[in-house]
């Protein structure tokens, strides 16, 4: 890549005359998409390039006097002291590409805010390659991926999250972090990306914070926030929920940045408190804060705070920052929708050391995905994070079904759930075929809706059907070989399908469930046994 770099290129801080460049940069590559217009403002970007939060930096053409790509860096985007920094998006004029100006202007953030942070962030495009190779090219490793997070005019995209330590960060990291077992892929690719061991210990025992009923609502106001900041004050200090605002920063620090809380009351007692910032123009909410001196409130703000997003702000997206030390509140998420989506190690300071989160992603409209224009390991990230998306979209069909689906029989309802999360959903036209006889097997079925029509070589008409609530191909899969016969859709079906690799994660963690699933797919493979028998004594008798 070196020597592809513009010997004529320099890279120096902005400076109050550059606005207008810097604006003309914004529209050159985004046209009129960009969702923030405030960098079509001159008078936002001078007030940018002057605060104390943010260093701005401008490529130029030396021999040209032209400004051709600029970056950034937003100091402290944690809460105070976490020495976190994110890395501004690059913004390079077209014409200027290929010239190694995103390069330089990385170089020169890193060198100006190594001996600042112990965390570096971005956010890489992954519509393009470009933004992703910069990023790893200069340390910065991928740990999360982001489906639908940012919005450009009519459509979405969905960025690669990335992270560089810096100093002494990973010395300061508070090992075995205990985590749900929905993150625990996610956390080996992330730890594995930084060089580091994976210390994790699963915690299949977590259970949800009760749902409370009953409670009072209302918004922050001036006279709430001194009784909140009391509660605040005198409440424990294990912190499950990291961001970049907290209440002690104060009332109007809160109304400037657009934050606020709701409040739940229990009889005029505040009950507990949620601290979310909202985002209009990318459609997206961020909680960064949970108190909760009654466990009842928590439950009951995040969904609260679900519906008010989903009904009266037009909300795509939730996300949510929580301790990888925090199983309750993970599995707690969880259960109420919300997606792992990236693993930051040492990302937040919590007394003396850093803490591992899981930032997690709440999808309120439909998945709709575009490519995704990386290379490994940023693209084995990218896929992990949209499996389990796919994944949710099953669990509540198999919830509906559950009762007639033969598979969970004799599993509790914690069972059932961790089982019906490791399916992913597909459906298939009438007349598709679902595999071939001799084919060997890496999935097994559950048809959710509508029948498949099995045939074996030389019959001229199906040896049996497989209908809702039935397996399918699950001799195959457990036994390693070659499907005895063939499969086909005989109307539009939907079905649920399982990896082997998902069911070996499944069995190894869980083998309790592994147990009882066994058992069922012996029992269901009985009944098919016996159905194709009576078939067969049918066809005997109609061929005397």
């Amino acid at each position: 890549m070196a020597s592809n770099i513009d010997q004529q290129i320099e890279v120096r801080r902005a400076v109050e005359a550059d606005a207008p460049a810097i604006t003309r940069l914004f529209l050159a590559a985004y046209g009129e998409d960009y969702t923030y217009p405030q960098y079509y403002d001159e008078q936002h970007v001078k007030k940018l390039i002057y605060s104390n939060d943010m260093l701005m930096f401008v490529a130029e053409d030396v021999q040209a006097r032209r400004v051709v790509g600029t970056g950034s860096v937003i100091l402290e985007i944690g809460a105070y002291t976490d020495l976190v920094g994110e890395f501004g998006r690059l913004v390079v004029e077209p014409e200027s590409r290929g010239r190694g100006v995103g390069t330089l202007l990385m170089r020169a953030r890193l060198e100006r805010v190594r001996d600042r942070l112990h965390v570096g962030l971005a956010e890489a495009r992954t519509v393009h390659p470009f933004s992703v190779r910069i990023g790893q090219a200069h340390g910065f490793a991928p740990v999360g991926f982001v489906p639908m997070k940012n919005r450009f005019g009519n459509r979405r995209e969905s960025p690669c999250i990335l992270v560089q330590h810096f100093g002494n960060a990973l010395q300061l990291r508070k090992n075995h972090p205990r985590i749900v077992p929905e993150a625990y892929p996610l956390a080996g690719l992330a730890m594995q990306n930084v060089g580091q061991e994976l210390d994790a210990i699963v915690d299949e025992e977590a259970v949800p914070y009760s749902h409370g009923l009953g409670f009072d609502i209302q918004e922050l106001t001036s006279d709430g926030y001194s009784k909140l900041l009391r509660i605040e004050r005198g409440r424990v200090l294990r912190r499950e929920i990291f961001g970049p605002l907290r209440l002690h920063y104060g009332f109007f620090k809160l109304v400037a940045t657009h934050s606020t809380y709701l409040i739940a009351r229990d009889k005029g007692k505040i009950a507990g408190a949620i601290g979310f910032t909202r985002d209009d123009a990318e459609q997206n909410i961020r909680i960064f804060e949970l108190i909760y001196p009654n466990e009842a409130a928590i439950v009951f703000l995040l969904r609260e705070l679900e519906q008010r997003s989903r009904d009266d702000w037009g909300i795509a997206t939730i996300e949510i920052d929580v301790s990888a030390h925090a199983p309750r509140m993970q599995r707690t998420l969880v259960e109420l929708g919300y997606i792992p989506t990236a693993y930051v190690p040492a990302m937040a300071f919590h007394r003396s050391e850093r803490r591992d989160i899981i930032k997690m992603s709440r999808l309120l409209i439909p998945l709709r995905t575009s490519p995704v224009l990386v290379n490994w390991p940023a693209k084995e990230v990218a896929e992990l994070v949209l499996r389990a998306f796919v994944r949710s979209q099953v669990q509540p069909k198999i919830g509906e079904a559950v009762d007639r689906i033969g598979l969970f029989e004799g599993l509790a309802d914690e069972q059932a759930r961790r089982l019906a999360g490791m399916f992913e959903y597909r459906r298939l036209e009438d007349g598709t075929t679902v595999f071939t006889q001799g084919e060997t097997s890496q999935e097994m079925y559950i048809i959710l809706s509508g029948s498949l029509d099995v045939f074996v070589e030389g019959a001229t008409r199906p040896v049996g059907s497989v209908g809702a609530g039935e397996c399918l191909g699950e001799v195959a899969l457990l036994s390693n070989a070659g499907h005895s016969a063939s499969a086909l859709a005989v109307e539009p079906v939907e079905l649920g399908v399982l990896t082997r690799e998902a069911l070996t994660d499944l069995i190894r963690q869980r083998p309790d469930v592994g147990v009882v699933l066994f058992r069922n797919v012996a029992r269901g493979l009985g009944e098919k046994l016996r159905r194709v028998d009576l078939l067969n004594v049918i066809g005997t008798t109609d061929a005397a």
